[in-house]
C-alpha cells in the first residue's frame, strides 16, 4: 500500500524534477546524483508512485527513451516543449539539465 503523503525523500524527488527547465530531461541517475542520496531505482520508485502529479515526462532513462508504458505520451509532451530528440528518444548531449541556472 502506497503512503498517502510521499516521504521526505520522495518529496525532495518531486521538488527536482518539478524544477528541470521545458525542453530539458534528467536522469533517474541524474536525480539521484543531484540530490546525493538514493540510486536510479529509489528515484524510479519514487515517480512510479507519486510522480503523476508533476512534469514527470523529463525524467528519463539514461539512454534517453522514456518510462515503459509512457513511450507515446513522453514522445508528444518532448515534441511539444521542443526537447531535442534522436528518434523517439531524447538527445542526451543537447537535453541533459545539470540543475544548474539557465
Amino acid at each position: 500500500m502506497t503512503p498517502a503523503e510521499p516521504p521526505p525523500f520522495a518529496e525532495r524527488v518531486l521538488d527536482v524534477v518539478e524544477t528541470i527547465p521545458r525542453g530539458k530531461v534528467m536522469s533517474y541517475g541524474d536525480i539521484a546524483e543531484y540530490l546525493g542520496e538514493g540510486g536510479p531505482r529509489q528515484v524510479g520508485r519514487v515517480m512510479s508512485l507519486w510522480g503523476g502529479g508533476v512534469t514527470w515526462w523529463r525524467v528519463v532513462h539514461a539512454d534517453g527513451t522514456a518510462a515503459p508504458g509512457h513511450e507515446e505520451r513522453s514522445l508528444v509532451e518532448w515534441r511539444r516543449e521542443r526537447t531535442p530528440l534522436r528518434g523517439a528518444r531524447v538527445d542526451m548531449r543537447a537535453a541533459r539539465w545539470d540543475g544548474g541556472p539557465g
